[in-house]
């Protein structure tokens, strides 16, 4: 499949320690794909290095959108440290570009909803496609462990964030200062 709109086609990851969850876009808000996939064996990396490549094959995106792992800050284990620069290796040797977004700048694009929290953030984005907001998980208290379509949001979040910055970065190319 190769994308022939003009809108760019964008596979947004947020690995966990379970796993990994995705999110295809077509456009702003335009789901075409999603799913969170647990990785139970026992080189985690690899299995999900193999499941994005496929992904990658099957709809070649033009960029694939990642936490940026290097902010100051950022608690990401080792392991998910490594499997981001393999997966920034990968997307580079398949010819896609790679875009990072750090959590602050997610939380900034989210404020002016009135999102500040992951939960916040999904929710809104719940409303934003409704495709998804059968998958909005339940409002985690302190004792409890993050539901795990958490990660569906989060990986959610990253492809809304892209678009909002290119329709931002589009703007100011065109309107006179």
């Amino acid at each position: 499949m190769t994308n022939t709109t003009t809108t760019p086609l964008t596979l947004s990851v947020y690995p966990t320690s379970r796993g990994y969850a995705y999110v295809l876009f077509e456009g702003p808000f335009s789901p075409v794909d999603w799913g969170i996939k647990d990785v139970r064996k026992k080189d985690k990396n690899d299995c999900t290095l193999k499941g994005i490549k496929k992904l990658i094959d099957e709809y070649r995106p033009d960029y694939l959108i990642i936490e940026d792992h290097a902010e100051i800050g950022s608690r990401r284990s080792s392991r998910i440290r490594r499997l981001y620069r393999s997966l920034a290796h990968l997307a580079e040797s398949e010819e896609v570009e790679v875009v990072r977004y750090s959590k602050e700048a997610i939380r900034s694009c989210f404020e002016p909803e009135g999102a500040r929290t992951k939960y916040d953030i999904a929710k809104a984005i719940a409303r934003e496609i409704p495709a998804l907001a059968h998958r909005l998980p339940r409002l985690r208290k302190i004792w409890m462990s993050e539901d795990p379509r958490q990660s569906l949001f989060d990986a959610a979040a990253l492809g809304v964030v892209f678009y909002i910055k290119q329709s931002t970065r589009a703007k100011s190319l065109v309107s006179p200062l």
